[in-house]
């Protein structure tokens, strides 16, 4: 068995995460980047994990759960994507685009790894 490392960037969502007063109130729009390692068995689709599943669990992780730092919810989306059979390491990046804007930033993220 061999492992290949597939990236998917730009997964968005709307959840409801931060600490500033007020922020958990409003829905705000969330962007994940997933680094993940999966062990490669066969050249099958059925051998592997569906993008469009892992997408969905990231989707739902973050519009149904509400953290109020940016690091703990991008290891949850982390640990929901490491659950998936086949996947050996799990890399989460979550941007916050709301939060760069107020500050003048291009970007304002946090990164966690489960393996």
């Amino acid at each position: 068995m061999s492992s290949s490392r597939i990236v998917l960037t730009g997964i968005r969502a709307v959840g409801r995460h931060g600490a500033n007063p007020g922020e958990r109130l409003e829905p705000q729009e969330f962007v994940v980047d997933l680094d993940l390692t999966v062990d490669v068995s066969e050249d099958s689709l059925d051998a592997m994990v569906d993008y469009r599943v892992v997408s969905d669990a990231v989707k739902s992780q973050v519009e149904n759960s509400s953290f109020e730092l940016l690091e703990t919810l991008a290891e949850a989306v982390a640990r929901a994507v490491y659950q998936f059979s086949g996947i050996s390491r799990a890399t989460a990046v979550v941007h916050k685009p709301s939060a760069a804007r107020s500050m003048g930033l291009e970007d304002v993220s946090a990164e966690a790894t489960i393996a």
